[in-house]
């Protein structure tokens, strides 16, 4: 008889601070057949899963594949119902589970979103091989490991990678069904709450972890290995960086490569620790970069509030800042305001309209309210905002920017989306009529995934924080972190381990 494998997808980061809801629909879950169909060839781990269960002629059950960008804790009854349909088709019966997770979800009934999880498989299916490919940005806890037999991370970021992570989990599940090998996880969780701009993969001390992986990947006996940088503003007790290593029947050796590595990645700590400077500095290299050398506009990235962390896209503080600083010809968006899109559509192509835009969003969880920046400008253009996304990252999907205008002010031309959207494809300013490689400023609300993207195109880039917060801004001092344990770095600055 075919392997019956049940194969799921159920991805939240959770900022706790965020003020942006996570009800079901914001998964836009997929139940059944349409969520086979969803991620059949999809560049995710579930996609890789599904790739891997079809070349063995499984019988496979897909109960849900849904995704939410982050925001705040999701709703006690979304996470109910969509736990409870990965529950009953293994309570069903299956040989093999394969879970595509993403290792930072807090709910309002499950502090530890993906632990309880596990924690409620297992006890219905406590022998079943069970896979897990998780977000590099994971914040792993001993439920996690008490609960799954394989975990294996993303070591990208910006994450290009889910599927490889996905195909990686998949063949070590295979290889224990075959009892080829019999994974053991060796595990250490750090003290150490990680600024996610420190967890660019392509650089510094978090490059060198992951580099570190791989190598001990390729010793014997060692089957994966993950360095998890951890999602800072999920706050609850296990939120930081870990280490997670799968060996072949060798638990020592499985520990003592999680402390190895754990160890230096704690040497060099301060490598994770981001300063984040005063807006007006910010601006000011900016212009430095745009009157030097090169061809390109220079990149503004607003990491203070950008939705792949659960921002609003809706502060203001870069974009009055940078007025106030006189830069000009500056390409902004996406700014979330689906009431200035209202008002805007409503005066039409063309029409010269004052309007408040912006800052309209209370940062309640954080005790920061901000005044709506009343601009005047024209109307340049009204799209449906749907762009199809050409890569590298979500290759082939769609944005939804809902209904959306390009709003020219003069010295930027902002394009003002009903949708919270990340700029990670050309799309969202080419479909609106902007061109970005003509601006010599981009204010992207984003931290890292407009830059595979928008990268190639620029002559530099300056990261730029809010001075006076922002849902995902990377000052902690601007969140009142209260349930992560202690002592923890850089938040207790004398923290030994």
């Amino acid at each position: 008889m075919p392997l019956k494998i049940v194969i799921a997808r159920l991805n939240h980061e959770t900022n706790t601070f965020s003020p942006i809801a996570t009800p079901l629909d914001a998964f836009v879950p997929q139940w059944d057949e349409a969520a086979y169909q969803d991620q059949k060839g999809a560049r995710t781990a579930m996609g890789a899963f599904l790739d891997i269960a079809d070349g063995l002629g499984a019988t496979i059950v897909t109960p849900i594949a849904a995704m939410a960008n982050p925001s705040a804790a999701v709703a006690a009854d979304a996470y109910t119902l969509m736990n409870d349909a990965i529950l009953r088709a293994i309570a069903a019966g299956c040989d093999a589970i394969m879970l595509d997770l993403h290792g930072a979800m807090v709910a309002e009934n499950a502090e530890d979103g993906e632990g309880s999880l596990l924690q409620k498989i297992r006890a219905i299916a406590p022998d079943t091989p069970l896979c897990v490919a998780l977000d590099l940005h994971g914040n792993v806890t001993q439920k996690i490991i008490d609960n799954a037999d394989i975990i294996v991370s993303f070591k990208t970021y910006p994450h290009v990678d889910m599927y490889e992570a996905g195909e990686h989990a998949g063949r070590l599940l295979v290889d224990l069904l075959r009892q080829k090998s019999r994974p053991v996880i060796g595990w250490r969780q750090l003290p150490l709450l990680s600024a996610s701009l420190t967890s660019n993969t392509s650089a510094s001390a978090m490059q060198r972890g992951v580099q570190a992986a791989i190598a001990a990947e390729a010793e014997p006996g060692v089957l994966a290995v993950s360095i998890f940088a951890g999602f800072p503003l999920s706050d609850f007790k296990d939120a930081g960086m870990s280490v997670v290593v799968v060996a072949d029947n060798d638990p020592v050796l499985a520990d003592l490569v999680a402390e190895k590595i754990a160890r230096s990645i704690w040497k060099e700590r301060d490598g994770f620790v981001y300063d984040s400077k005063p807006l007006r500095l910010s601006l000011a290299r900016a212009k430095g970069l745009a009157a030097g050398p090169g061809v390109g506009p220079v990149l503004l990235l607003d990491h203070s509030d950008n939705v792949m962390s659960g921002g609003t896209c809706n502060t203001m503080d870069v974009l009055q800042g940078a007025i106030a600083e006189g830069l000009e010809d500056i390409g902004v968006g996406p700014i979330s305001d689906p009431q200035a899109v209202a008002e805007l559509i409503a005066a039409g192509v063309g029409a010269i309209v004052t309007v408040p835009l912006g800052n309209n969003v209370a940062l309640t969880k954080q005790g920061i309210t901000k005044t709506p920046l009343t601009l005047t400008g024209k109307v340049l253009a009204i799209t449906d905002g749907q762009v199809h996304v050409t890569g590298p990252i979500y290759t082939g999907s769609t944005i939804a920017m809902g209904r959306s205008v390009l709003f020219d002010i003069g010295v930027a031309q902002i394009v003002v989306t009903e949708e919270r959207v990340e700029p990670y494809d050309l799309g969202v300013f080419t479909s609106l009529g902007l061109d970005p490689t003509a601006k010599t400023f981009l204010l992207l609300k984003s931290r890292m995934y407009c830059r595979p993207v928008f990268g190639p195109i620029s002559r530099g880039l300056e990261e730029c924080d809010s001075d006076t917060g922002g849902p995902t801004s990377s000052n902690f001092d601007l969140f009142p972190i209260k349930n992560v344990r202690r002592p923890i770095y850089p938040l207790d600055i004398d923290t030994t381990w």
